[in-house]
């Protein structure tokens, strides 16, 4: 794969030959090279000096930035266990909720580094579409550490369990997280019994279980939405084993742990849930 550069170069249409630098830059590593070329040359011919010198820097940049010292870091990263990667979660919330945030893996060096090394994750994500719940930024993480998958309600229907598949099984991410949240609109919806139209309705129907569940013990309220909210989330967990057997098979050798977790809208504080 083609790495990440920048490419930077003269915007003026020169009046005669003209010698043009391009620089590419990659981390800490910085390379540059001249190029003469006829304005003339270039008159006549039906492409475009941008896209002469572009395609040159991309050349350029495919031969060299691979054989930086970082370009297979990640690559030859060592498989984490269900165990420390739980502890990063558990560590970065912490550092969010305390005001700390460290804000990693978010550099230009990053971004080279996932685009030549590949995405190697620690965690595969199933949390709610809700813009108040941010999941790279409550786990304080950057680009290429959560392999995450949004969708309303956190449900794990066809699309959500063969994603989760492909964190789990080709990322080889050893936790899977359903994240569920405060005030969540689909379950809450659910619960109640609202009219909803469109599409929604084949997508809410994975929290039924869940609000039938909590209903049955006596809630209601305010109460009976937290508790429908709990339930789904382990209703998500038990669809993503109940339908993949891949799954279940990476859970039953011990390179998976399934977890859940809600998520408190109202002060960023996490609930982490025993599986039930």
């Amino acid at each position: 794969m083609l790495p990440l550069f920048l490419l930077l170069y003269s915007a003026e249409e020169p009046s005669s030959a003209e010698e043009t630098e391009i620089f590419v830059s990659a981390g800490v590593q910085r390379f540059q090279f001249k190029v003469s070329m006829g304005y003339d040359t270039m008159k006549n011919q039906s492409l475009t000096r941008r896209t002469v010198l572009t395609g040159m820097a991309v050349g350029l940049s495919a031969f060299v930035l691979p054989r930086l010292p970082w370009a297979s870091a990640a690559a030859d990263a060592p498989r984490v266990t269900p165990e420390q990667a739980l502890q990063w979660l558990r560590e970065g919330h912490a550092r969010f909720l305390a005001g700390k945030s460290e804000r990693p893996n978010l550099t230009p060096q990053r971004i080279a580094e996932t685009f030549v090394g590949g995405q190697h994750p620690f965690a595969t994500l199933i949390s709610c579409s809700d813009s108040r719940v941010p999941v790279e930024h409550l786990f304080d993480r950057g680009i290429g550490d959560l392999f995450v998958i949004r969708v309303a309600g956190n449900v794990a229907d066809v699309d959500e369990i063969g994603t989760a598949e492909y964190g789990a099984g080709h990322l080889h991410t050893p936790v899977i997280l359903v994240l569920g949240h405060s005030k969540c609109g689909a379950v809450t919806a659910v619960v109640k019994g609202d009219s909803v139209g469109g599409s929604i309705p084949k997508l809410v129907d994975n929290i039924i279980p869940a609000a039938e569940r909590a209903k049955a013990k006596g809630l209601s309220g305010d109460a009976l939405v937290a508790e429908a909210i709990r339930e789904n989330v382990q209703q998500s967990i038990r669809d993503l084993l109940a339908h993949s057997e891949e799954l279940r098979h990476l859970e039953h050798a011990g390179k998976l742990k399934l977890v859940g977790a809600v998520y408190h809208i109202e002060d960023g504080s996490l609930e982490w849930l025993e599986r039930t």
